[in-house]
């Protein structure tokens, strides 16, 4: 099976970032294979471990720390740049940032890798991840799925390339330390902002300091998407610092309508990007003929127009 496009290299839609349902076709994290252990594999390196047990095992099999020792005993520690979280928790990254020294050249980390066949996206729970990113200062990519419970401290990673919050409601919090956080190696940075039933309660404002870009010299793509506000996060990114150095932007997923597009195209220029990525929106088919001829040159995905009787995001529960 060919990898389906990797959310960590470009914006796509919300049901490939599902990975399928439970083990039913093959997966891929960081465009790596996943695998459980046990499986062969000609090189450990080269795939997504995924371990799927919980802190203290279920049905009488061993809990994660068991699992991570039968992994680290059978391919070595050395050996292990990817892992994906099947299970979750709030003291998972804890756990890992405890298990660093065992692990030297993890790269990247997927918290949450549960399909929607098996959970909604709102019933997942994490942690702080902030130990996660002091445990592993070259850790690469860090993906999270579910936000109940969710929390960051301002932090400062010197390697961290892409940061991905997947949820049906980030927490203003959350938010506010990824705009607070020195990440300096960032190029991908995506947000799914949600809605406040499921915890999405961050403002337009909470995001000034990420559209200010001061502390992500190196961000390239940039998503703030799944938003009831779609139209007011428009229009701060029409004035938006950071937009001038990025090469995707997502503002998809959310209730954008002709308003927002209006600001877009009444703001600074935007025919600098490869990619705008405006899929499941509520735009009217004369503005997204505007949109589409003024950026002839940009991929502008416009698909997924959504009924005008009623308006949602695309992912809460």
């Amino acid at each position: 099976m060919t990898a389906a496009p990797d959310p960590g290299e470009t914006f796509v839609h919300e049901d490939l970032y599902l990975y399928g349902t439970e083990w039913e076709t093959e997966q891929f994290f960081a465009g790596r294979p996943v695998v459980e252990p046990g499986e062969p594999v000609a090189d450990p390196s080269a795939v997504a471990w995924a371990l799927t047990n919980g802190l203290s095992g279920h049905e009488g099999e061993p809990g994660l720390e068991q699992e991570l020792r039968r992994l680290l005993d059978s391919v070595g520690g050395d050996a292990i740049e990817s892992l994906v979280l099947v299970h979750y928790g709030r003291d998972v990254p804890a756990f890992l940032a405890a298990n660093a020294a065992r692990l030297p050249r993890l790269r990247s980390v997927f918290l949450g890798f549960v399909s929607a066949e098996l959970m909604e996206i709102s019933w997942i729970e994490q942690g702080d991840v902030t130990p996660l990113l002091e445990a592993f200062p070259h850790l690469e990519r860090l993906d999270v799925r579910g936000s109940q419970g969710l929390t960051l401290r301002p932090v400062r990673h010197e390697r961290l390339r892409v940061l991905r919050f997947e949820c049906g409601g980030l927490p203003a919090e959350v938010v506010r330390a990824v705009g607070a956080c020195h990440l300096p190696a960032l190029e991908h940075l995506e947000l799914w902002l949600g809605v406040e039933n499921y915890g999405g309660n961050a403002t337009v404002a909470d995001l000034a300091p990420i559209l200010s870009g001061e502390r992500l010299p190196a961000l390239r793509r940039l998503g703030l998407c799944d938003s009831p506000a779609q139209d007011e996060i428009a229009a701060a990114v029409a004035a938006a610092p950071v937009v001038a150095r990025l090469e995707e932007l997502s503002l998809s997923m959310g209730e954008l309508t002709d308003a927002g597009a209006e600001a877009l195209l009444g703001g600074q220029p935007l025919t600098h990007l490869r990619r705008l990525d405006l899929h499941h929106h509520y735009l009217s088919g004369p503005m997204a003929a505007r949109i589409a001829a003024s950026l002839p040159d940009v991929d502008v995905d416009l698909s997924e127009r959504q009924p005008d009787y009623e308006r949602y995001v695309a992912v809460s529960e």
